[in-house]
């Protein structure tokens, strides 16, 4: 018999299982219970001991126990009732950050961090999407992680040196910025399905449905507040699931002239990662097909007076770029303004105060819920839940997001020591064994 608790935390087995009865699928699912509660409490116990005080606590063998553990985590179910999983096509932005921070989370404990520590870690959080492994790789690319040998038996997950060069030169200009007093604005879009806003978090991050109509909204901000008539919000003409179809990029552009000359002389502007404003977002090149390329031109408007070959295709794609690339125009009017632009890496979100900025218009549009799908209506909505977030609320929000740069500054230096120390090891290793056959 056991003890049920709606609390996880008081989840408790009052006789122990008798050795050699069947464990039941009730009792399987109170382990799991108890599992997941032991992983939150002490993240840092290692899986083998955590396995084996789970045993002492529950008289479950061991085997038993990390049989069902392992069936859970990486097959999601006990039973033929499968546990819900999410697949790869539906984690949003907002969760592969998640991800990213609990993967940056095991370096900053000194820990290495692979494939099946990572995957046990995302499975037993709540907060997070339950992840098969084929589903977790895919993300793992998207986050830009590769397999680093650093033992005979280990392969740590480490960051590309794009992104590792991208974030610390990011790191080093926000902070030499800051230091020489000049305002820091923070730029961030997210969009809301029209038709079912009202019972769907706001700025959740995922791609749209493909299904009703979607209201895109962008907004900037300082530690001195939202911008004062800043916020854009207009109703998408498209239908479709790509998010990039959804954001006009001429739109973008003409909001954008106009919010410059609102913004502090000398100031910087600190751009998330949308794609689609991206410098290498949909721009044709050699593997693209002929009729895709045509297709690109004719979405730009540009006719062309003659019939061309690929190759002559590609080099009128190389002139005309710059002019149809939404990001590289704006950074150029940023210019002309004496204004500096700074990009986030890509699922670096927790860099920006926007994200803690939006969740007080989150709470304010779920608690005042809105009946009509009109346009104004729903951008009045908007105004009055940016207008609750204070001066005072967005100095913390800074603040918490230097405090997040100061973790990732460390971060690679921990990673750097760590594998360092970890190939130093390998050698001695190495070494040791020769010397002892000789």
């Amino acid at each position: 018999m056991y003890f049920v608790d709606t609390d996880p935390s008081r989840i408790n087995f009052v006789n122990k299982n008798r050795q050699g009865k069947r464990v039941g699928t009730r009792r399987k699912e109170m382990l799991l219970e108890l599992y997941k509660n032991k992983t939150q409490n002490e993240p840092n116990l290692k899986p083998s001991k955590l396995m084996r005080v789970l045993s002492q606590d529950t008289g479950i063998g061991y085997t038993t126990i990390k049989d069902t553990v392992q069936k859970y985590l990486f097959e999601q179910g006990i039973t033929q009732k499968k546990i819900a999983r999410k697949l790869y096509e539906n984690i949003g932005t907002s969760e592969k950050c998640k991800i990213l921070q609990k993967i940056h989370s095991f370096w900053c404990r000194h820990k290495i961090p692979t494939l099946k520590n990572i995957s046990f870690a995302i499975n037993a959080d709540l907060g997070l999407p339950s992840l098969s492994v084929c589903e977790l790789k895919k993300v793992l690319k998207d986050l830009h992680f590769e397999y680093t040998p650093c033992n005979y038996r280990l392969r740590a997950l480490t960051e590309k040196e794009n992104i590792v060069l991208w974030r610390r030169k990011y790191l080093e200009d926000i902070r030499h910025y800051r230091n020489e007093g000049r305002t820091i604005y923070y730029l961030q879009e997210t969009w809301i399905n029209a038709e079912e806003y009202s019972t769907k978090d706001l700025w959740a991050d995922k791609e749209p449905s493909g299904e009703g109509k979607r209201i895109i909204v962008v907004h900037i901000g300082s530690v001195e507040g939202f911008v004062g008539g800043g916020l854009l919000c207009f109703e998408s003409k498209t239908n479709t699931s790509n998010y990039d179809d959804h954001m006009n990029g001429d739109i973008f552009y003409e909001w954008f002239c106009g919010i410059l000359p609102l913004l502090r002389e000398n100031s910087v502007i600190v751009f998330d990662n949308a794609s689609y404003y991206s410098v290498e977002n949909h721009v044709p090149t050699m593997s693209w097909k002929k009729d895709s390329i045509l297709k690109w031109f004719e979405g730009k408007g540009i006719v062309l007076d003659r019939p061309m070959v690929k190759f002559q295709l590609i080099e009128k794609v190389k002139n005309t770029r710059l002019i149809y690339d939404n990001y590289r125009r704006s950074v150029q009017e940023a210019i002309n303004h004496n204004i500096d632009v700074l990009r986030l890496p890509p699922y670096h979100c927790h860099l920006s105060p926007m994200q803690l900025a939006w969740e007080v218009v989150a709470r304010h549009e779920k608690i005042n819920k809105c009946s009509s799908s009109k346009l104004d209506d729903v951008r009045q909505l908007l105004n009055d839940g940016v207008n609750l977030v204070t001066t005072e609320m967005w100095a913390e929000y800074v603040n918490f997001s230097i405090t997040n740069e100061e973790i990732l500054w460390n971060l690679d230096i921990i990673t750097d020591k760590i594998m360092d120390e970890t190939v130093t090891a390998k050698i001695n290793l190495v070494t040791s064994s020769e010397s002892s056959s000789d």
